[in-house]
């Protein structure tokens, strides 16, 4: 049985409720943490292009990004921490930073990967 559920607000649409839907569930909270930046991650990616910074990749996340949130199926469950704009401001500074060697061109297709950037020179 699931025990985490992943819903899924959009950015564009922040206050209106009727697009929020659920996405997937989870056995631990530590998955669905995963799966939620993997979301994140995609979009973010998505939003890549040469020369943005920071502060515009992480905009372009708050105005058109998913944002996924997680909810405990049963109420006793573990509480899941996970903010999807937090995880985005700092995935932003990581993705945009001018020494790396290699940007990623996509997300992983599971949660359950890491995304490795490339090495400092």
């Amino acid at each position: 049985m699931s025990r985490y559920k992943i819903i899924i607000d959009d950015n564009f649409h922040f206050t209106d409720e009727k697009q929020r839907y659920e996405w997937k569930s989870f056995l631990t909270v530590e998955e669905a943490i995963a799966e939620c930046k993997r979301i994140v991650d995609s979009d973010l990616i998505g939003f890549l292009k040469p020369g943005i910074t920071a502060a515009e990749l992480y905009d372009m996340y708050e105005t058109f990004g998913d944002d996924p949130f997680i909810v405990a199926v049963d109420p006793n469950d573990q509480a899941a921490h996970f903010s999807a704009w937090d995880y985005a401001k700092e995935r932003s500074s990581v993705l945009t930073s001018p020494d790396k060697v290699t940007r990623p061109t996509e997300a992983p297709k599971s949660g359950l990967g890491f995304i490795i950037l490339g090495a400092k020179r």
